[in-house]
């Protein structure tokens, strides 16, 4: 569907369909070609989802944003995939530790308890994503954890260079964390390069955890899923998962307009 911009009232007709959706309707048209103005959005649109997988991320600032939250433990880690070439055409080495974060993470499972959560940050395929949206998100989430599981035995944050989802089943099988959540960049879209994903497991094993057997909560972005709603389905997973002992196909999605889930999330608080 487009509009020709010799024809005003077809372009007027479809204006309040644009204004619903960043989707690309109703593109104008100058003859046979696309307008101009819409050739150069649709150039500009796609440098930024282009730059948005080649980004580098930038791990200091979001520590240095998880100690003003308190948790001054984060651990810095690093996938098997040594630079974002690497990255980008084996995503197996994406999926685990290179041989320096394994050690270091062995060693603090050495001196640490057994874990009921632990919280990994990755770059993806936008570390872009991750810059913007892992903070604020991390904000809302943290506090609404230790209101809602004041028992919870959290393991300190890692943030992993260059992984993939499936990192998080090594990181959490090492620290013997029953359940996990990584926090990654998506694939970016021509309208939305900084979308952050988030995807739940109970018990993953590192090779044999299947995507079945993950929940996600996807689109995390100010013009997707608010940061207040995205840490709320975050809680309910978190309470079902480890009530159920399950992730994936096996956990109902939570619906937002259901009584009994409200955005804040109201659980009972030491119920884990």
């Amino acid at each position: 569907m487009s509009a020709d911009l010799t024809n005003p009232q077809a372009d007027l007709a479809l204006a309040g369909l644009r204004s619903l959706t960043p989707a690309r309707v109703g593109l104008r048209r100058a003859g046979d070609s696309i307008a101009t103005s819409e050739l150069l959005d649709f150039q500009l649109a796609h440098a930024r989802a282009r730059d948005a997988v080649h980004l580098r991320f930038e791990p200091s600032t979001l520590i240095a944003a998880l100690r003003d939250q308190g948790r001054a433990d984060a651990l810095l880690l690093h996938s098997a995939a040594t630079d974002r070439q690497t990255y980008l055409q084996r995503p197996d080495l994406g999926r685990r530790l290179d041989e320096a974060s394994r050690i270091r993470l062995k060693n603090h499972e050495n001196s640490g308890p057994v874990y009921d959560l632990s919280l990994v940050i990755t770059d993806g395929l936008s570390a872009l994503a991750v810059e913007r949206h892992a903070t604020p998100l991390l904000a809302e989430l943290l506090p609404a954890l230790a209101r809602c599981f004041p028992q919870l035995q959290m393991a300190p944050i890692c943030l992993v260079e260059q992984g993939r989802v499936a990192i998080g089943d090594e990181i959490a099988r090492t620290l013997s964390a029953s359940l996990v959540v990584v926090f990654i960049g998506e694939r970016p879209g021509l309208s939305s390069p900084d979308s952050l994903g988030a995807y739940i497991a109970w018990r993953p094993e590192p090779g044999k955890t299947t995507d079945a057997q993950r929940n996600c909560i996807s689109n995390i972005r100010a013009e997707g899923l608010s940061y207040p709603d995205a840490a709320a389905r975050l809680l309910f997973y978190i309470f079902e998962a480890r009530r159920m002992q399950v992730t994936g196909v096996a956990l109902k999605e939570p619906e937002l307009n259901e009584p009994e889930f409200p955005p804040a999330l109201q659980l009972e608080a030491g119920k884990p």
